[in-house]
């Protein structure tokens, strides 16, 4: 998969680790800044990650900034993108097989680098359930929130 990376000043001390973590899962990732620990706006990055998402540039997102929430927010005003602030690995996984999550949202300043890197890995490693024998309820779930978007 083609992962795009984006934070903020507050998440950029975890973005490399981040980075390293979804090359090392043998994804291609696509970096979109920002590079230091100077002020920026959460939501030019969480733009930027969504509109790839959109164009079909990347298959998923991970944005890292302070507490996950204003970049969540941000990404979720973006037709086609399902983002979800996530600081356990079972949501990680779970808002993927289940509700088709293509953007994992993570607060750097609420857990430390060693989770984070376990809440990525559950991410990368899920996919969506909704096709599998059995499991046709998710697909009519999310349908309906993509029919909500739609309107």
């Amino acid at each position: 998969m083609k992962i795009a990376v984006a934070c903020d000043h507050a998440g950029y001390l975890m973005k490399q680790t981040t980075l390293d973590l979804v090359r090392n899962a043998g994804h291609a990732v696509l970096d979109l800044g920002t590079d230091s620990t100077d002020p920026v706006d959460y939501p030019d990055y969480a733009e930027k990650l969504a509109r790839l998402i959109q164009l079909g540039q990347a298959e998923r997102g991970i944005i890292l900034c302070g507490s996950g929430v204003g970049a969540c927010i941000t990404a979720n005003k973006m037709q086609g993108v399902y983002a979800c602030v996530c600081h356990d690995t079972y949501s990680a996984h779970q808002g993927v097989e289940h509700d088709d999550m293509n953007v994992l949202c993570i607060g750097t300043r609420v857990i430390g680098p060693g989770l984070e890197g376990e809440i990525v890995k559950a991410f990368l490693g899920a996919r969506f359930m909704g096709n599998d024998p059995g499991q046709e309820r998710h697909s009519r779930r999310v349908g309906k929130i993509r029919d909500l978007e739609g309107r």
